[in-house]
């Protein structure tokens, strides 16, 4: 067994217990996990696709690698995806978890991460009995050589747990700075539909000519033109409440793809035929993501200058689903405070020592839970 870290979550029982016992209940904003229901175009095509007797295809139909590299055009700014580079996953934790050991990585290798990230990356390099290496910037790497340069270096945007998107002109110094060293790079970027920067602030971009969702790895601007080496996953799980469906993809370069498809045949890595069918209709619709794009704009509108008046001041949280804050003290203190008030949010020491001061806030609370969070907050 790898030595792997201890389920963070465990430890939040006693602020939960804490919390459950304010009157009005709790309101727990500790988990990213949608709480509103599926849309019915996504159930539709789920019972449509209910008689399935036979084994899915673990590369996914053509027509579903058709609709991803279709929608990375129109959503994403990202024309001419080949969908030979397109394979579906079982949700995209479970491909952050394992993309270390399908691509072969293992003692010795070194696989970078966001210095505040997701603990999945960290575990994946453990499982693959990798070096894990949380990386501020990239000139944190210091001197390069084959022994200190990462096999692999993941990027978040928009980031979980903080909410900062990564502008067009950071990913291309990444990728120029990967191709010079022969590191992959593999983007996560399940937040992406959900961007809240003004795009009425011309000092961001010239948003006449940005895709309706925050950049890409696989933006030509970034990339030159070429997918090699690149990566990125994508979730249906935020964007259209989908999470319980485990329904995401894996999208760029042919070649490390194929590599990828001939590992996860072997180990029986397939996603059933109906959430294939369900994923179509999801990339397929965008109306059922606007409106749960507006759901949670509204609720972001409601909680965040109550949690600023609250006295805590919010960090990036640019995009996603999240209010990534800070009191400035240890986050576990904050976490304790927000228990009295019948509040659950995830302390910043999930997601490594530099998120210590930090707490995350998801917006994933119904209305009538966002709007009890806020007036406790008030009061």
């Amino acid at each position: 067994m790898r030595a792997l870290p201890d389920f963070p979550w465990d430890s939040l029982a006693p602020f939960k217990e804490r919390a459950s016992a304010v009157p009005g209940g709790i309101v727990d904003l500790s988990i990213g996990t949608p709480v509103d229901p599926t849309p019915a175009i996504l159930q539709e095509a789920l019972r449509a696709a209910a008689d399935a007797p036979g084994y899915p295809q673990t590369w996914g139909t053509p027509d579903l690698r058709e609709a991803v590299a279709t929608w990375f055009e129109a959503r994403r700014g990202v024309p001419g995806l080949d969908p030979a580079g397109v394979i579906p996953t079982i949700g995209s934790k479970e491909l952050v978890a394992w993309l270390p050991t399908l691509l072969d990585l293992g003692p010795g290798d070194i696989v970078g991460f966001p210095r505040v990230a997701y603990p999945t990356y960290d575990v994946g390099a453990r499982l693959a009995g990798a070096t894990p290496l949380p990386v501020d910037a990239l000139t944190s790497l210091g001197p390069l050589t084959p022994s200190t340069t990462p096999k692999l270096l993941w990027l978040n945007t928009p980031g979980n747990p903080t909410g900062k998107v990564l502008g067009v002109e950071h990913l291309r110094k990444v990728v120029d700075w990967a191709r010079r060293h022969g590191v992959i790079v593999a983007s996560d970027e399940c937040y992406a539909e959900l961007d809240w920067r003004d795009r009425s602030d011309p000092s961001i971009a010239d948003w006449r000519r940005e895709p309706p969702t925050t950049p890409s790895l696989l933006d030509p601007r970034v990339t030159g033109g070429s997918h090699e080496g690149l990566l990125v996953c994508y979730s249906l799980s935020k964007q259209s409440n989908l999470a319980g469906y485990r329904a995401a993809f894996l999208a760029g370069d042919t070649a490390l793809v194929k590599a990828i498809l001939e590992v996860r045949k072997h180990a029986g890595f397939m996603v059933p035929w109906p959430v294939q069918r369900a994923l179509i209709a999801g990339l397929s619709d965008d109306a059922h993501v606007a409106e749960i794009k507006a759901r949670y704009a509204a609720r972001r509108a409601t909680l965040k200058p109550a949690v600023e008046r609250w006295g805590l001041r919010v960090d990036d949280s640019e995009a996603g689903l999240y209010l990534w804050a800070t009191a400035g003290e240890d986050s576990w203190t904050t976490v304790g405070r927000f228990a009295e008030l019948g509040i659950l949010a995830a302390p910043g020491a999930f997601y490594g020592t530099a998120g210590a001061q930090h707490v995350r806030i998801a917006l994933t609370g119904t209305d009538e839970r966002i709007a009890t969070a806020a007036a406790r907050l008030g009061a």
